[in-house]
């Protein structure tokens, strides 16, 4: 039986940084949502591609029910039934399924579909996307997302790919309502290391660089 949503939009607004968790062990998956809780980051998700995936996302409910958890990687109607049924609270994917956006949208689910140009990113938002997973924004950076807020103001876009400590600041003062962040965020170094202290201290260090536009915001 499928879970109801449980997203917070007040704590991902709080703190709108997406952590992208990919082919980590179960047990790393734990440490890393508890230093995200720690650190005051709140939404994650949890690709559909990482081994055991509903069993995480079912046992992060479980251990963290103060967390956003969702599922990432979503591109089929059968995947999102999937990560539904393990407890998902809101769904990611990395492009426009009509099919998948209609389901969510019908249950009441938060949707962050990928796109790219100007009319997927329009159609995302026509169809009744929560927010507009940008990606790859590596490849055009903050100046795409400025171009795109121009004729499309109302649309709530969320950068993913390429989002690091060292330019976050400014894709928030070019006005995104949130970003997704990986392997930039889930420093492998540190998590090989069994380093969750250290890993904790980079949360906060992103936490710190978004505040201060979002403060400009209230």
């Amino acid at each position: 039986m499928t879970k109801t949503s449980s997203f917070s939009m007040d704590l991902f607004r709080k703190a709108p940084v997406v952590g992208i968790i990919r082919n980590q062990s179960a047990e790393d998956c734990y440490r890393i949502a508890e230093a995200m809780l720690q650190a005051g980051l709140y939404t994650l998700e949890v690709t559909m591609n990482t081994p055991n995936v509903t069993g995480i996302i079912t046992e992060l409910n479980r251990r963290f029910p103060e967390l956003n958890v969702g599922a990432g990687t979503v591109c089929t109607p059968a995947e999102l039934e999937v990560a539904l049924a393990a407890g998902a609270s809101f769904i990611v994917t990395p492009i426009l399924d009509e099919r998948v956006i209609a389901r969510c949208v019908e249950r009441g689910v938060p949707v962050f579909p990928g796109a790219y140009t100007p009319t997927e990113i329009y159609r995302a938002w026509s169809l009744g996307a929560t927010a507009v997973k940008v990606f790859p924004a590596s490849q055009l950076g903050t100046k795409y997302i400025k171009d795109l807020s121009g004729p499309l103001p109302q649309i709530k876009l969320i950068p993913t790919g390429g989002v690091s400590l060292e330019n976050i600041t400014s894709f928030f003062e070019a006005g995104v309502a949130g970003v997704g962040m990986g392997s930039s965020l889930l420093d492998k170094k540190l998590i090989a290391a069994g380093d969750f202290d250290g890993l904790r201290k980079h949360f906060e260090l992103i936490l710190e660089a978004v505040l201060p536009a979002l403060k400009e915001r209230a």
